[in-house]
């Protein structure tokens, strides 16, 4: 079954698509775990430095990205545009932010859990699958993406099937 874009104001079809069949998902998943274990040895500069870029694409593309929105969710213009630049304005607090958020921590007081030494740390936990709502396209990707990436993880994404071209575009953007 293809998967559309439909105008919600108009109910005509903009856009069709075929589903991934098996071998590809297959592939995107291996790639994305080929990814995670590459990604887990960057450093938050660099990942910072991903982070800064792809919302400084996703804020260059703002009236691309918010006039996608409103034709695939029939959003008014003004919100599309706010929800794009609320995603930039997120993966730049995770990439300003994310090192500090992440890291180790000593615990004051040991013994008050029997140990001579105790703390906590992050580790990436590698693929992290995301299973996205059509009402925010981009935002509610981005609000799960931009932490995740930031903390060495990947993450693969099954968006909600009236918003292919949202989808679409964000493979695009993180690529």
């Amino acid at each position: 079954m293809a998967i559309a874009t439909t105008n919600p104001a108009t109910g005509q079809t903009i856009e069709t698509f075929q589903p991934h069949d098996s071998a590809e998902v297959a592939r995107r998943i291996t790639e994305a775990a080929d990814a995670a274990v590459a990604l887990r040895d960057t450093t938050f500069a660099q990942r910072a430095q991903w982070m800064h870029a792809a919302a400084d694409i996703l804020e260059a593309d703002v009236e691309q990205a918010a006039a996608m929105i409103t034709v695939e969710m029939g959003k008014p213009i003004a919100q599309s545009r706010a929800e794009v630049l609320k995603c930039a304005k997120n993966m730049r607090f995770y990439a300003d932010n994310a090192e500090t958020f992440l890291a180790a921590e000593s615990l004051a007081d040991p013994s008050a859990v029997a140990a001579s030494t105790a703390g906590t740390v992050w580790q990436p936990l590698g693929v992290v699958l995301a299973v996205m709502p059509w009402n925010y396209p981009l935002w509610q990707v981005i609000r799960f993406a931009a932490p995740a990436l930031m903390a060495g993880n990947t993450g693969l994404l099954k968006h909600a099937s009236n918003v292919p071209q949202s989808a679409i575009y964000l493979d695009g953007l993180f690529e």
